[in-house]
């Protein structure tokens, strides 16, 4: 049987339960009155520790049982919660992530993590003393199965007052699910005693109508344990799709055994002979709760044809004084509650990245697949053909959009990943820091969320190591003792923007500059704008670091962030006031898989514009047209637009047309024109990257196919942003202070 597929489940959630409990763990340490966090801890640990039982991870269940002792203590109110227990608690939730990733690679704990394992037991018992950190209990039954299968055949009766009555009925595709039963009821035995077990074999067909891989098995199972019901119902987590549970609390009525007779796929006295052989019922109960079920049932047939129809159980209960009306309210509640959590659960599925990346590949094929199409119903002229063409392209259009949405998520996740970031930095350097978060609902690609996390770290705790004073120099200058890291994202012209902030002391623009002069990267004598000195600091190995600690002074990280973020094809920019703070904004396309184009030619070449970047197309005035000048500037409606020629920028030959016409893009809030010869109106775009041949070359983005089967590049715009407006600071022409440090602070010169 293969349980790959169950173990990959196992890992996926648990690492979401793992990120859920970090998160409850630091808005305790925040507030410590918050008890539905508190609450949410510990169904995360008890949710690991069950299905980890499950799959045979000893280790886990051990280590998790301990952990979710000392939360239950803290639920009782037992214990008080302090930073100290938070930290503890956020250590073993890091080692149980350490230990599910060594289970299921299936690596021998290793001397370190044993190591690590006995200082947190030893803390842990430190908290509860070590009386009460006695291990659980093994993972098979204290009664065997055989043993306790034979004990339910028994016609001696046992009391029922202490034991629970579970019916489990397995659902077909549990065996091809990857599920064993067997393993639910040997886990079961850790929450107490299984004092009969009998198995229901009355869904086996004949062996020859018999599939070997559907399940057929059902179990009467009386435990005696103090567990509740939630934690009964939890060892149930991974099957409760495929299974039917049916779970008796101890001490419960006849009325309520007779409904789970009344319930049950199998014949009522076949089950009824059960229950008496398992002790839950006698005999006599047995034949006299029938007599007065029937009894029931004929009155109520009776009474429903004159009278109203019977009240409900809740009320009846009430009336008779069983239970309170709150415990009824608070029942109804929690069944709504239930109900509303499946719902939620429905709308969800997981599906495996792979298989999303290549429903995105399939649907860029059919993009470039309906271009040609739509081109070849251009050139017959045919008005239907023509027509059912352009529906097709609409109807692709929303294939794409909504095939690309799938790998959209919010970077909020993400973001918050860093709030344990900020805690453990900032106690290690001795600041008081938080970690504000903004623009979290903002979505991007998955793919491209998956691969900021590493820059984004650098430049957090980079802001937090260099950018924070220390609390001491803050009071010094007036401000708060408590710094503020920022996170924002947003969308702007086609591109999520993200900004990593402080408000420390900004840089200091003589100690970069005296570092660089010492490295020989600048000469004694030049002179440098304030962004110029700034980007040096995306130098590799370059660091204004006083030591060496253990977050930084090696001079590696800004130049990492530079390389990630330029394979992304964004740009990053920096800006920073003294004494205020410093920003640093990185630029990042929405996706790295299709994108609205807009098409131009320049001679017999085709270029792709992205289209979310083009503000107008105007034509090229002829007092321009005629100077011929690789690049210059024009006045578009009372505003300076620099420009350049595509042609001459690429060193293309042939001559030009009667026309040439300007394409002007923004990104970032600053606008040029590219001079082009023909415009060819919107184009759907597969973006496919440059091969290593080509990594360096500058000004474009990539490539794609069109229908006609040719090649057109696709124009990287942030890169010839950067390049005219580098020329025009070099060339002593006035420029926006924004845009000089756009362009100085550029991954790399066009």
């Amino acid at each position: 049987m293969d349980l790959d597929p169950a173990v990959q489940t196992f890992v996926a959630e648990s690492r979401e339960l793992l990120e859920a409990m970090e998160e409850a763990l630091l808005r305790l340490e925040a507030d410590s009155s918050e008890r539905d966090g508190l609450n949410a801890v510990f169904r995360a640990a008890h949710t690991i520790k069950g299905s980890a039982g499950l799959f045979g991870f000893d280790g886990i269940v051990s280590f998790a049982h301990k952990v979710e002792h000392l939360l239950d203590r803290l639920r009782e109110g037992a214990l008080g919660i302090d930073a100290d227990c938070i930290a503890l608690l956020l250590a073993c939730c890091d080692h149980i992530g350490v230990l599910i990733e060594d289970a299921v690679s299936g690596r021998p704990l290793d001397a370190e993590l044993a190591r690590k394992w006995r200082a947190l037991i030893d803390q842990l018992e430190g908290y509860l003393g070590p009386a009460s950190m006695a291990e659980p209990n093994s993972l098979t039954p204290k009664t065997s199965d055989a043993a306790a299968l034979q004990a339910s055949q028994s016609h001696e009766p046992h009391s029922s007052a202490d034991d629970w009555h579970i019916s489990l009925r397995f659902g077909r595709e549990v065996l091809r699910n990857g599920m064993d039963p067997l393993a639910f009821i040997r886990y079961l035995g850790t929450l107490g005693d299984i004092v009969h077990l009998t198995t229901i074999t009355e869904a086996l067909p004949r062996a020859d109508e018999m599939d070997p891989e559907a399940c057929y098995l059902g179990f009467e199972v009386t435990l005696r344990s103090q567990a509740d019901k939630a934690a009964i119902e939890n060892v149930f987590e991974f099957v409760r799709g495929d299974c039917a549970i049916r779970i008796l609390p101890p001490k419960s009525k006849l009325s309520e055994y007779l409904r789970l007779i009344e319930e049950l796929p199998e014949d009522t006295s076949r089950l009824g002979e059960l229950l008496v052989k398992s002790g839950a019922l006698t005999q006599a109960e047995l034949e006299r709760g029938l007599s007065q079920q029937q009894r029931e049932v004929a009155q109520g047939a009776a009474a429903s044809a004159v009278g109203p129809p019977p009240r409900p159980l809740g009320e009846i209960l009430v009336q008779d004084a069983a239970i309170s009306p709150a415990l009824v309210t608070a029942a109804l509640e929690k069944q709504q509650q239930a109900k509303d959590h499946k719902a939620q659960e429905s709308r969800f599925i997981r599906v495996e990245a792979d298989k999303l990346d290549q429903l995105i590949n399939l649907v860029g094929e059919l993009v470039i697949a309906g271009a040609g199409t739509h081109l070849l119903a251009q050139r017959a002229g045919l008005g239907d053909v023509l027509e059912s063409a352009s529906t097709l392209s609409r109807l692709l259009e929303e294939v794409r959009n909504n095939a690309l949405g799938l790998r959209m998520v919010q970077i909020g996740a993400t973001f918050q990943r860093f709030q344990r970031v900020v805690r453990d930095v900032s106690r290690e350097l001795g600041k008081d820091i938080e970690l504000v978060i903004t623009g979290g609902d903002t979505e991007m690609d998955k793919s491209v969320v998956e691969r900021i996390g590493d820059p984004l770290t650098h430049l957090v705790r980079n802001a937090m190591d260099h950018g924070i004073e220390s609390r001491e120099a803050r009071l010094a200058k007036g401000k708060s003792p408590k710094a503020r890291v920022t996170l924002n994202a947003y969308h702007d012209s086609g591109s999520i923007v993200i900004e990593v902030s402080d408000d420390g002391g900004g840089l200091n623009r003589d100690k970069i500059l005296k570092k660089a002069r010492e490295r020989g990267l600048i000469g004694e004598s030049q002179h440098l704008t304030d962004a110029d000195v700034y980007r040096l600091i995306f130098e590799a190995g370059f660091s204004t670091a006083d030591q060496v600690s253990n977050l930084s002074g090696r001079g590696v990280g800004m130049d990492v962030v530079k390389r990630n973020i330029e394979a992304l094809r964004g740009t990053i920019e920096l800006v920073s006031h003294e004494s205020l703070g410093t920003t640093v904004r990185i630029r990042l396309p929405l996706t790295l898989a299709i994108i609205d184009g807009f098409l131009v030619g320049v001679d017999q070449n085709r270029y792709v514009i992205p289209l979310d970047m083009v503000l107008e197309c105007v034509e090229l005035p002829e007092a321009e047209r005629q100077a011929r000048t690789d690049e210059g500037h024009i006045n578009l409606r009372g505003q300076v637009l620099p420009y350049l020629r595509v042609r001459t920028l690429f060193d293309l030959q042939g001559q030009t047309g009667s026309r040439e016409n300007i394409v002007v893009v923004r990104y970032g809030g600053h606008k040029i024109g590219l001079v082009v010869d023909t415009l060819l109106g919107e184009f759907q775009t597969v973006i496919k990257p440059l091969g290593t041949l080509f990594s360096r070359l500058k000004g474009f983005s990539g490539f794609t196919i069109l229908g006609t089967g040719e090649v057109a590049l696709i124009l990287d715009v942030p890169s010839l942003i950067r390049f005219v407006t580098n020329r025009e600071v070099q060339a002593g022409v006035h420029a926006p202070p924004a845009a000089t440090a756009h362009a100085s602070v550029g991954l790399a010169a066009a």
